[in-house]
C-alpha cells in the first residue's frame, strides 16, 4: 500500500492498475484468512468415531494435505483420512463437511463454473472466469464441473418430483395454468446417431430432438381482452428422451406448479401426433389448442400445393383466425375437384388436408380468444431459441447425449429461477 501512495504522490494516476493491485492484495489476504480458519478443522482427536456405511468404526491412517481452488485463491487443507477394516473404503470427514469430496474446487468455484459453462462455450467460460473472477480453470475442467452439476440438478429434480405435495413454489389456487411443449434439433456426435433417422434425402440423422416444455400462469387480461402472462411465472423442463418419458416429465412439473389446484389447464402444442398423445394421457381435462402460427404455416403450405393465389390465401387466413376450419376444408376440396386431377393425385392432396380435419376442434381460435386464452406457443418457441439454441446449437458444436442433457437440466433450472434452491439443498 505504501508503494501505491508513493506512485500517487508522484502524480502517476492509473486507476485500473490501483484497482487490480488492491483486489489482488485483498484476495491474497482472504485466502490466508480462509486457510487459517480451516487449519485445525480437519484433524485432531474426535469426540465420536467415524463410521463406515455399515455403521462400523473406521481407523485413522494419518493426515493428508489437499489444495483447493477457492474464490479467494489456492488454499491448503490438512485432513484426517479414515479407512474401514478391509482397507477398501475411505472417508475424509472434513471434505464431506466442506462439500469437496472428490474435487479440488470449492463449492463457490463450482457454482461459478456451472453457471458459466451452461451459459456459454466452455472455452469462453474459462476465459470469462479468469477475467471476472481470477479463476484459472481450463475449458475441460469447466465442462466436467458444469456437466456434473447438471446431472446433480437432474437428480434433485427427480427427488422434488417424488414429493410434489411438499412443494412451496405454487400458490394455493391457479386461475389458468398453461402447459406448452415443442422440440428442436441439437447437433450430436456420430456415435449418438446410430439409431436415429434423418429428414434429409440420404436419411442420415445429424441431430437429435430436445423436447422442451414450459409451464406458466395467467391471472388477468388487459383492457383489450388479451391474455397477460403472470410475471416470473414461467418454468422449463427438457431433455433428449422419448415422448413417453418427456410426457411424464412435463406432467410432474405441472403438478409441482399447482395443476391440481388450477381452475383451468390449457395445453398449447404444434399438433404433432406425439404431443397430442401427451396431452390426452396426462392432461385429459385440459383445453387443448393448436398453436395458431403453426396452423398458419400448414395453411400456407397447403395453399402453395394447391396453387391458391394470395387473395384466396388471405381469405383462408381470416377463416382460420375465426376458427372456421370446415369452410377452409370445403373450399379446398372444391378446388381439388375443379383441377380434374387423377384419383392418386387427389388422394395425396386430400391427405394434406388431414392436419386440419384431425385438428379442427383444436382450432376454434375465436372461441378461445373470447375465453381469454393464449392461442400461440411463442413462450416455448422462444425457449427453444434461447434456452437450447443459444447454448447447444452453436457452430461447430457436437454433443454427447449425457453432456447435452446435463447442460439442458442446468439451463432449465437456472432460467426457471430455481438454481439457488438447488444449491441450498445441495449445501
Amino acid at each position: 500500500m505504501a508503494s501505491l501512495h508513493k506512485v500517487r504522490d508522484q502524480g502517476d494516476f492509473d486507476m485500473e492498475a490501483w484497482e487490480e493491485a488492491i483486489r489482488n492484495a485483498v484476495l491474497r489476504y482472504g485466502a490466508k484468512l480462509l486457510e487459517g480458519l480451516l487449519a485445525k478443522a480437519g484433524c485432531g482427536r474426535r469426540d465420536a468415531p467415524v463410521l463406515d456405511a455399515e455403521g462400523q468404526p473406521m481407523h485413522s491412517i494419518g493426515v493428508r494435505q489437499k489444495t483447493l481452488t477457492t474464490l479467494l485463491g489456492k488454499v491448503t487443507l490438512r485432513r484426517s483420512v479414515f479407512k474401514d477394516a478391509t482397507g477398501n473404503r475411505t472417508r475424509i470427514p472434513l471434505d464431506e463437511s466442506l462439500g469437496v469430496t472428490g474435487t479440488s474446487f470449492s463449492p463457490g468455484v463450482r457454482r461459478f463454473m456451472a453457471r458459466a459453462g451452461s451459459r456459454s462455450s466452455f472455452v469462453d467460460a474459462s476465459e470469462d472466469l479468469l477475467t471476472y473472477a481470477r479463476l484459472e480453470v481450463t475449458p475441460k475442467q469447466v465442462q466436467r464441473v458444469a456437466e456434473d452439476v447438471g446431472r446433480a440438478v437432474e437428480d434433485w429434480n427427480g427427488r422434488q418430483e417424488a414429493a410434489p405435495a411438499q412443494s412451496q413454489d405454487s400458490p394455493a389456487t391457479v386461475p389458468i395454468l398453461y402447459v406448452s411443449f415443442d422440440g428442436t434439433g441439437v447437433p450430436m456426435r456420430k456415435s449418438e446417431l446410430h439409431s436415429s433417422k434423418g429428414k434429409g434425402p440420404d436419411g442420415k440423422a445429424r441431430t437429435r430432438e430436445v423436447k422442451l416444455g414450459c409451464i406458466f400462469t395467467q391471472t388477468t387480461t388487459d383492457e383489450a381482452g388479451w391474455p397477460v402472462r403472470d410475471p416470473d411465472s414461467t418454468t422449463y423442463v427438457g431433455a433428449i428422451e422419448s415422448s413417453e418419458l418427456f410426457g411424464l416429465r412435463i406432467y410432474q412439473e405441472a403438478v409441482r406448479r399447482g395443476s391440481e389446484q388450477a381452475h383451468k389447464i390449457v395445453v398449447l402444442t404444434d399438433g404433432a401426433r406425439y404431443n397430442k398423445t401427451i396431452a390426452s394421457t396426462h392432461f385429459p381435462g385440459a383445453v387443448h389448442i393448436i398453436d395458431l402460427y403453426h396452423a398458419r404455416e400448414h395453411l400456407a403450405g397447403l395453399a402453395k400445393t394447391l396453387g391458391i393465389d394470395d387473395a384466396q390465401l388471405s381469405a383462408w387466413r381470416d377463416l382460420l383466425d375465426m376458427g372456421r376450419v370446415e369452410n377452409i376444408l370445403d373450399q379446398a376440396n372444391a378446388h381439388i375437384d375443379a383441377l380434374s386431377l387423377g384419383n392418386a393425385q387427389a388422394d395425396i392432396l386430400r391427405k394434406d388436408l388431414g392436419y386440419f380435419q384431425e385438428n379442427a376442434r383444436l382450432m376454434r381460435y375465436a372461441e378461445f380468444r373470447i375465453a381469454g386464452y393464449f392461442v400461440g406457443s411463442g413462450v416455448v418457441e422462444a425457449g427453444c431459441r434461447t434456452l437450447i439454441g443459444e447454448r447447444l446449437k452453436r457452430s461447430g458444436m457436437f454433443w454427447s447425449l449425457r453432456g447435452a442433457n446435463a447442460i439442458i437440466a442446468s439451463r432449465c433450472c437456472q432460467i426457471s429461477g430455481r438454481f439457488e434452491d438447488f444449491w441450498e439443498d445441495a449445501a
